[in-house]
């Protein structure tokens, strides 16, 4: 038989295969590093992305709570303006009220009774005055009761007059109520 040496070619086969391991290797790890370096890139795009879309919600956020506190303001203002026109309304509705409270008191005034002070706060008018006898005082609260407009007169009290004039002259001191009649409510009541 010949001898035959298969183990040079056997070593070869292996180098070669060794080699082609190692340039596979190679490409894997390329393509490896290819496929990081891109997934990387594309990651990086998507999270950039999603920071500028979170940017602009920030954005619209500031704006809109800007807007809200600007609402908020104007709402203020809009009740303050109300309430500025409630009493507006209120002092020009109880305007002519006055005028006629006024108009009751010389009304109701008889002959020889004088006021000397008149003054009102709120609802109630305090009057003091003088008069020619006792009996006009009472006239003057009874008038003031049949009144419309004047309610409930309280005499706080009468003594004689320092006034030479007069013999039989009194001061006198009452409080009365001001007051709306039946009639004139209504109509308010319903506008209202």
């Amino acid at each position: 038989m010949s001898t035959i040496n298969l183990l040079p070619w056997r070593e070869q086969r292996r180098e070669e295969r060794k080699k082609q391991f190692i340039t596979t290797m190679v490409l894997i790890v390329i393509c490896a590093g290819a496929v990081v370096l891109l997934a990387d890139q594309f990651l990086g795009s998507v999270i950039s992305n999603q920071n500028s879309r979170n940017e602009y919600i920030r954005g619209k956020n500031a704006e809109l709570d800007r807007r809200i506190a600007e609402i908020q303001l104007l709402r203020a203002q809009r009740q303050q303006l109300i309430e500025r026109m409630k009493i507006i309304q209120d002092l020009q509705g109880n305007r002519p009220i006055v005028s006629r409270v006024f108009d009751q008191l010389v009304r109701t005034l008889p002959d020889g009774v004088y006021f000397k002070r008149v003054q009102m706060s709120g609802a109630s008018i305090a009057i003091e005055g003088e008069a020619e006898s006792n009996s006009l005082v009472s006239n003057l609260m009874r008038r003031q009761d049949a009144s419309g407009w004047l309610t409930a007169p309280n005499l706080l009290d009468v003594k004689a007059s320092n006034n030479p004039q007069l013999e039989q002259a009194s001061e006198f001191r009452l409080t009365v109520k001001q007051t709306r009649p039946r009639d004139e409510e209504q109509p308010e009541q319903g506008v209202r």
